[in-house]
């Protein structure tokens, strides 16, 4: 096991973000569904957790790149110490889809699972839970595209994530898309939050430069669009702004620095922060023009949201509590216009700004806005965005 760490989740808070942050931000006490465990090494205790609620056959959800990373392996060996059969669905790909799931619900019904482990990236976790809903409740993906439709009780789960990115551990909703159709169906309720995240910011060490980057920025997204949702309250906009400060101070120090512990903690703290925000809140147009881009380009998730958060902010300062709540933002780390900082931040992540000519087309410009404004997360923007102003903001990447 790891020495005691110089750090914890108190200290970092107090460290990134000053004082004045409310004391149930460090608890996480508003996900009461999740217990949030946080720390170098604290994945060698997942089985203790999975046995202590009751496990007796655990599906481990994951990928083949998490298992030669060796994450895997120690999982593996946590569980077989607790004295647990286990199993491992290595099939998860990036924006997992309902066949995926499907896949994943085979690997579980043929091994009698009792408890789920998601470890790896959102894929992994949304893909667990997603494999939870049909398992314990029949069905398709597309009868619990929405909140609350679970009747039945789920399984335990336990989310591991080895990213610092979109916080799905903290998260109530899988993000599935339809294998035929391609739309992303946000499939929530209470009984698919993860009864323990586990936080080792040791995972995250392994990531390749261009995921930690991507990931990054899409908790920075997270943060910032949590922040002036529609369905923002005062619990959310502080888990938002903790988050905030957390990302994208330790951002720039991963970049340069791949093995700072401190800042890996920091960046995987203030992910699982910017979930919580989320699951109290919503997102906004950012991610409702991502999502077309990544559908008809393959544009990475990360990517393709970081290249319109700052068109977005900059169409949302007309808002007055929108404008208030981004020059916080930026004050909270001493930067001045916060669609310039956000610029800063792809750049210095390598990520482009801006979509070659021969790609964007002004053909498909209509296409895309319509795709966009029929996102879910459109509706929570702060300011209404309309097919004319997604056209407006995709033309400014084109």
């Amino acid at each position: 096991m790891p020495s005691q760490p110089a750090y914890t989740a108190a200290s970092l808070i107090e460290k990134y973000c000053g004082p004045g942050v409310p004391a149930f931000v460090g608890r996480f006490s508003n996900t009461p569904e999740t217990k949030v465990v946080f720390g170098p090494g604290s994945v060698e205790r997942a089985g203790i957790f999975a046995r202590n609620m009751g496990a007796r056959r655990v599906l481990i959800v994951t990928d083949r790149g998490i298992a030669e990373a060796g994450h895997l392996e120690r999982v593996i060996n946590s569980l077989s110490a607790a004295g647990l059969e286990w199993s491992a669905f290595m099939g998860v790909v990036e924006n997992p889809t309902t066949d995926t799931v499907d896949a994943c619900v085979e690997s579980a019904r043929a091994m009698g699972a009792d408890f789920l482990i998601g470890l790896g990236g959102g894929s992994s976790m949304d893909t667990a839970k997603g494999c939870n809903f049909l398992l314990t409740n029949g069905g398709q993906m597309k009868d619990y595209w929405g909140t609350g439709k679970a009747t039945h009780p789920m399984l335990p789960l336990i989310a591991i994530p080895t990213t610092s990115g979109t916080g799905s551990e903290c998260q109530s909703y899988a993000l599935i898309s339809d294998a035929l159709t391609h739309a992303k169906m946000a499939c929530g309720d209470p009984k698919a939050a993860a009864r323990i995240a586990i936080l080792d910011p040791l995972l995250t060490i392994s990531q390749p430069r261009g995921v930690t980057c991507v990931t990054g920025i899409d908790a920075i997204s997270h943060a910032v669009e949590s922040t002036v949702s529609r369905k923002r309250s005062e619990i959310s906009v502080s888990y938002s702004r903790a988050a905030f400060a957390l990302l994208a101070k330790a951002f720039p120090v991963v970049c340069d620095e791949p093995n700072n512990e401190e800042a890996r903690a920091a960046m995987q703290l203030g992910a699982a922060l910017a979930g919580t925000a989320i699951e109290n809140s919503m997102l906004g147009a950012a991610h409702s023009a991502a999502n077309p881009l990544t559908a008809h380009f393959g544009t990475v998730h990360g990517g393709a949201v970081g290249m319109m958060l700052p068109l977005v902010v900059s169409h949302n300062a007309s808002e007055a509590h929108a404008a208030e709540e981004y020059t916080r933002l930026s004050s909270s780390v001493g930067a001045g216009d916060l669609p310039v900082f956000l610029s800063s931040l792809l750049e210095k992540a390598g990520l482009p700004a801006r979509l070659p000519g021969t790609v964007l087309t002004p053909e498909l410009l209509p296409i895309l806005a319509k795709e966009a404004a029929g996102q879910w997360t459109a509706q929570f923007n702060p300011r209404p965005v309309t097919n004319e102003d997604f056209e407006a903001l995709y033309r400014q990447i084109a």
